[in-house]
């Protein structure tokens, strides 16, 4: 990070902490309603109590990103890198899912191969599991009747492995193949230093810190697919993963406080430090978190990094989706009530970091009292706030205007604060419950795994949005008194509380839209990437770059309209990297995108080893979705409402229909317009057809032999079967003369037709 980088963060540091600090002190002593009755009171203070846990956690996060601390990689010699154990854990996740897991773990780069052992997980001791281990030449564990969830699972395979390394990987998370080459090096940090000239070489004896042990590396949780707040909401070319912000930024900022959060999946682990603390944590619905402390407890220094190497499935259904968060939240209040992590031996910074987290599951039930606090005053007259227009101005609006400005800075535009409301309103209803009575010591003890099948439905939830339509409804009624009262008596004071209702009504029909939910087409996701492939047909062979590719098939972009057979299976290699893959495909649909055709083929005959070498050219790669925030508030209503409104036209042309626009002759001496063509089928404009069939003349003895649809749609022009397609197809004199049509050649940079 440049110095001007830092200098701008340690500003935006500085000035939202003292803007967030005149505020909150503002807030609490003078704007509290203390003469308005009790429930008033209760509100107010309800409001303040927010504000400040919010100011509290935006001042820790803020501290945390402008002194954010990722530790460089160490280069180190090859003979250092040690045995590694990766673990896969599976519960009830299908073979083909975990198929794809397993062939990225294979095919993780290492200097010695010999020492990285890769092992299924499985605790439902399942034979098709077994069988998939065996096929791919890795190591399975099975259990029966675990009753320790994923920690049981985890602990089995660590007491029948002794690497010193251990790698932990979720059933849908795929690794690229530089995972342990990206992460392994970090646990020699205490071995290593950088000599005068910047190389990494090994410290002497006397130099090596004994106390200084790395526990975990914590990568990115990223996803291929996008999330469903991508997806709803018609934004997932425009806004970042939900868990992007968390993995690539929070986490990473927590590195300053040792105190980043091992979330299970995508992480090394060294055994010193599992040995350390018994295993994986057991007693509790997120092991993993709870591990990381107990690991970080014992003085191992653990780091998170951003950079991005696996790839998993987000949940695809919104009740999916609140299980995982109801887990996530009941789980670290769950854990850190247990664990009584107030007097462990956590330092006092990492205590504080943790407390936050506490904290953080309580911010949906801030958000409702944001949402509700403006109802209570403009709908039931119950005052929240006591102060004038004049001080909202001076006091409010400059905190308001810096926190929203520090968030964008410091989160590398990966979320800004009106995505967090989005996000937290969608939420919030169904969070409150679980994390208040974990809080109180109503435990949930039963592990849920989130599903990871794609459905092929639109998934609506309406009835997840009647909070949401309930609240919209108070918040319309308070939003049009207060433009009356502003309209009638002139009480300007109204302005902030239209600002703020209107906003809210923002946040609150963004969830109701979200959980109108969208149809899903597609039963695999799609990489937009561009890789080299060839297809080969009985005519002729053809070169391009796709456009997109998934495990189902692919999209190949030519530069020309090329005849490719759709009724019978065709020949495909593509390459990537050090990748290769042969299999057999079909044509499924065929269109013209800027002046290019673009050929979607579906797969239909592929051996193993190319099914293995193709899903790494699929997966072994970084996402497609956006890195950064790219809309405002406008481009997403205007592509909820595009989104919700557009038909849906599913289009079968299988053969590219080209525009022509040229006038031939007859063998009879006549002229016709031809306007379009592909090769089976003719456009024609005519007026004067004889007899029951057409030949066009092209020269030099080049006949085209066309036999009216009698099924022709058209009423001004007819619709020609070619009789001799396959003839001419094949001859060189057509495809110079299509090329001439379609101001093609061999000197453009667009080549012309290959015969």
């Amino acid at each position: 990070m440049g110095k001007s980088i830092k200098s701008r963060r340690k500003s935006l540091l500085i000035a939202a902490s003292i803007s967030s600090l005149i505020y909150i002190t503002w807030r609490i002593v003078f704007t509290i309603p203390t003469e308005h009755g009790l429930v008033s009171m209760i509100a107010g203070i309800a409001l303040i109590a927010s504000e400040s846990i919010g100011a509290i956690e935006a001042f820790s996060h803020y501290r945390n990103m402008s002194f954010a601390k990722e530790p460089e990689k160490p280069e180190i010699p090859l003979e250092l890198y040690p045995d590694i154990d990766v673990f896969i854990a599976t519960h009830s996740e299908s073979t083909e899912l975990l198929y794809k897991t397993v062939n990225g773990c294979t095919h993780m780069r290492y200097p010695d191969l010999t020492k990285v052992h890769i092992y299924i997980c499985d605790d439902s001791d399942r034979l098709e599991m077994k069988q998939l281990a065996e096929n791919m030449g890795v190591g399975y564990f099975g259990m029966v009747n675990n009753k320790l969830a994923k920690a049981g699972n985890l602990n089995n395979a660590l007491n029948n492995t002794k690497s010193p390394l251990v790698v932990t990987f979720d059933a849908d998370m795929i690794p690229t193949h530089d995972f342990l080459m990206e992460t392994v090096p970090y646990f020699f940090l205490p071995l290593m230093k950088k000599d005068e000239e910047g190389n990494w070489i090994k410290r002497t004896e006397s130099e090596i810190d004994k106390d200084y042990k790395i526990g975990f590396i914590q990568t990115p949780q990223s996803f291929y697919n996008a999330d469903l707040f991508q997806y709803n909401l018609f934004s997932e070319k425009n806004i970042p993963n939900e868990q992007d912000y968390f993995f690539r930024e929070v986490n990473v900022g927590r590195n300053r406080t040792n105190s980043p959060i091992y979330a299970g999946s995508n992480t090394i682990i060294s055994r010193d430090a599992l040995n350390d603390v018994g295993g994986i944590t057991t007693g509790t619905i997120t092991e993993d978190f709870a591990t990381g402390i107990e690991i970080q407890s014992k003085g191992y220094k653990c780091f998170a990094i951003s950079k991005v190497v696996a790839h998993g499935l987000a949940p695809n259904d919104f009740k999916s989706l609140i299980k995982q968060r109801q887990r996530w939240g009941r789980g670290c209040v769950q854990t850190l009530r247990k664990s009584n992590f107030i007097f462990s031996k956590l330092p006092l910074r990492s205590k504080f970091s943790y407390l936050l987290c506490l904290l953080y599951w309580w911010t949906f039930m801030r958000r409702f009292i944001y949402i509700i606090s403006p109802i209570l005053f403009t709908v039931f007259g119950i005052v929240v706030v006591e102060c004038s227009l004049l001080e909202l101005v001076v006091i409010w609006l400059p905190s308001y205007l810096v926190y929203n400005k520090a968030l964008k800075v410091m989160s590398g535009n990966i979320r800004n604060q009106k995505w967090n409301n989005i996000v937290d309103t969608i939420i919030f209803p169904y969070m409150i419950i679980p994390v208040f009575a974990e809080t109180i010591g109503l435990r949930l003890n039963k592990f849920a795994v989130t599903p990871k099948d794609k459905p092929i439905t639109k998934n609506s939830e309406v009835r997840y949005a009647i909070p949401h339509i309930m609240l919209s409804v108070a918040t319309i009624i308070g939003l049009w008194s207060c433009v009356k009262n502003t309209i009638l008596y002139h009480s300007m004071g109204n302005i902030i509380l239209i600002y703020w209702l209107v906003v809210n009504l923002y946040f609150l029909l963004m969830a109701i839209l979200f959980m109108l939910g969208r149809v899903n087409y597609r039963k695999e996701e799609r990489y937009y990437a561009q890789v080299d492939a060839k297809i080969s047909t009985l005519y002729n062979v053809f070169h391009g770059i796709t456009s997109d590719i998934s495990e189902g098939g692919l999209a190949v972009v030519l530069n020309s309209p090329e005849y490719i057979p759709y009724d019978t299976d065709i020949d495909i290699e593509v390459n990537y990297l050090e990748y290769h893959a042969e299999f057999k495909g079909r044509v499924r649909h065929v269109t013209n995108i800027n002046n290019k055709w673009k050929y979607s083929i579906k797969i239909t005959d592929i051996s193993e080893e190319n099914k293995r070498s193709y899903y790494q050219i699929v997966f072994d790669r970084d996402h497609t979705l956006p890195t950064t925030i790219k809309s405002g508030t406008v481009k997403e209503i205007r592509g909820n409402i595009r989104g919700r409104t557009k038909s849906t036209i599913v289009s079968n042309r299988k053969l590219p229909r080209i525009p022509l626009n040229v006038e031939l002759n007859t063998v009879d001496g006549n002229t016709v317009r031809v306007v379009n063509y592909n090769y089976e089928y003719i456009l024609l404009e005519t007026t004067n057809i004889m007899g029951n069939d057409i030949q066009l003349d092209l020269g030099e003895g080049l006949i085209v032999k066309c036999v009216p649809d009698t099924h022709n749609p058209f009423m001004d022009k007819v619709l020609c079967h070619i009789e001799n397609w396959k003839e001419v197809i094949g001859d060189k004199r057509f495809h110079e003369r299509l090329c001439k049509w379609l101001d093609l050649s061999e000197d453009t940079d667009d080549k012309c037709l290959k015969s």
